[in-house]
């Protein structure tokens, strides 16, 4: 049994090591992301990475565990994903500025014939931001990447005066809720992590 990542992000590589999960793979999914139909971002981020687990799972073996995960950000009613370019990143900032604004992480694990689902929302608020900074804070790259423009764990963090949830769901990959469904697989993280 493989566990496979099916994400290039380094976060989530990163979040995966963090909770005791060594050795496994990464393989980039070549899913399609294009949502036709209007759909809340708790059942976007689901359905998405529902896609990419299913993609991934088309080359693995039946006892593998495939992890995806999709994660966007929602501001009074409109889905911010990643930022097409520095632009695009300027007005996503602008419009966060000042704001309260939520994180939808979805979910998918799939073994064999079991699949399971579910996200996580943070909420996340912003201070007031100069038209310089949020441009200074373009120009070091970071934001480029990330679904909202920014990464809790960089720089983007001196942006941010209050959130109330899952920390690591702003990143991109809720361990809370990562950690339940691979119990419910059988997956006993703290044992591993002990042996």
């Amino acid at each position: 049994m493989n566990i496979i990542l099916a994400s290039q992000s380094p976060r989530r590589k990163e979040l995966l090591n963090q909770m005791g999960l060594k050795g496994f793979k990464v393989t980039a999914s070549d899913a399609d992301e294009t949502i036709s139909e209007p759909l809340h971002p708790s059942h976007m981020v689901e359905e998405l990475a529902l896609r990419k687990a299913k993609a991934v799972r088309a080359g693995s073996d039946e006892d593998d565990i495939i992890i995806a995960a999709d994660t966007v950000v929602s501001l009074e009613g409109s889905v911010l994903g990643k930022p097409s370019d520095e632009g695009d990143a300027f007005t996503m900032l602008s419009a966060l500025s000042g704001n309260r604004h939520y994180v939808y992480t979805g979910v998918a694990v799939i073994q064999g014939d079991r699949v399971l689902t579910g996200h996580e929302v943070t909420t996340v608020t912003f201070r007031d931001l100069e038209p310089e900074e949020i441009a200074n804070y373009i120009a070091t790259g970071e934001p480029m990447d990330k679904a909202g423009a920014y990464g809790i764990q960089g720089l983007g963090a001196l942006f941010i005066s209050g959130i109330s949830g899952d920390y690591f769901n702003v990143m991109g990959l809720p361990i809370y809720r990562l950690g339940r469904m691979l119990n419910e697989l059988g997956l006993d993280l703290l044992a591993l992590a002990a042996e």
